[in-house]
């Protein structure tokens, strides 16, 4: 539970740097490590001071080689470890797909539970910070499609540090998924101390009548903004952040959905096979009677992330995209 002691403000870098000071201080088990990780303290700072701090023993640099991260963290949580491998953008993970789906989600299945994975993946995602190309890549819908992993996406200080711990806890691998735009472009109040937010469990962030936006990560704070727009019209927009992926919270999207009768999606990986569809196709399963329009999606083309330019600020969801899809769903 989170402890009840005077909050501080947080950026979501420290928020993530003391829930891994934290985790490491409170289990020996624990270890860190990723592409310049240790005496760098990560190429954004997330685990800044943390090798001076705990060793290299336990905070350590890899060679550039993602599949061998994965691979060497499998093997180290197999061995009784609770590794913390760091992806250096989420875009790099693909190197590692090969570890990813042929052994770390099957090796409970595969030793008929003898074995377990109690690994967490972090890596920054997504776009907002105009950066090369691969670096703004948001493929958590292909990580979403592999059985015996958990995907959490934070959206604030406080959600990241609570949930980052619940995942270096949690028995199962888990793809934690950090929104580069929102590493130091939002700060919140950070409770002290260890505490842990549950995973599986969607957030009500606003509540509205007009229509439900659903979203995770770095397009929260798009939604919000829309809503703040769209409320001075007179027009109260519900926000749920799902948070997780996997599990997913069909119980809140659906009492949501059913609540505003309209639905909108709000991500930004490419349009075609996102997770956004997966949300759709659960409301037309279970919530189809209560909508009152089609269900919307907000994402982005059907084209790689354009690097460094503006052409960014098209291709990234915005406000104003999100209110030209609630229009459309009111007037339908």
């Amino acid at each position: 539970m989170i402890a009840e002691r005077e909050n501080r403000v947080l950026n979501n870098v420290q928020a993530i740097n003391e829930a891994l000071d934290m985790a490491l201080a409170q289990d020996q088990r624990v270890v860190v490590f990723g592409e310049d990780v240790g005496a760098m303290g990560g190429v954004f700072r997330a685990s800044d001071g943390l090798m001076q701090k705990h060793g290299e023993k336990r905070v350590f640099d890899t060679p550039l080689a993602e599949s061998g991260i994965v691979g060497f963290g499998i093997g180290l949580a197999m061995a009784g470890f609770r590794p913390v491998a760091e992806i250096q953008f989420a875009g790099f993970l693909y190197p590692a797909l090969d570890q990813i789906l042929s052994h770390l989600g099957r090796m409970r299945h595969r030793t008929r539970g003898r074995f377990s994975v109690p690994m967490v993946i972090r890596a920054p995602y997504g776009g907002g910070v105009k950066t090369p190309e691969q670096h703004a890549d948001s493929p958590e819908a292909i990580l979403s499609h592999i059985p015996g992993v958990k995907v959490v996406i934070p959206s604030s200080p406080e959600r990241a540090k609570g949930l980052l711990l619940s995942a270096i806890a949690d028995p199962d691998p888990v793809f934690f998924l950090e929104a580069i735009k929102l590493y130091r472009g939002v700060k919140a109040p950070v409770p002290e101390g260890f505490f842990t937010l549950p995973i599986g469990k969607a957030r009500m962030v606003r509540e509205g009548t007009a229509a439900s936006l659903l979203c995770y990560g770095g397009m929260v704070e798009v939604c919000q903004k829309a809503a703040e727009v769209a409320a001075k019209e007179g027009v109260e927009l519900e926000i749920v952040d799902l948070e997780t992926l996997v599990p997913l919270d069909t119980q809140t999207i659906l009492e949501s959905v059913r609540k505003t009768g309209r639905a909108i999606v709000v991500y930004e990986a490419m349009r075609t096979g996102g997770f956004g569809a997966e949300v759709a196709a659960r409301i037309a399963e279970e919530a189809l009677d209560s909508l009152q329009s089609p269900v919307i999606r907000v994402a982005g083309w059907d084209a790689p992330y354009p690097p460094f330019s503006a052409v960014e600020n098209f291709y990234r969801p915005d406000a104003r995209r999100v209110l030209e899809a609630v229009r459309r769903a009111l007037t339908y």
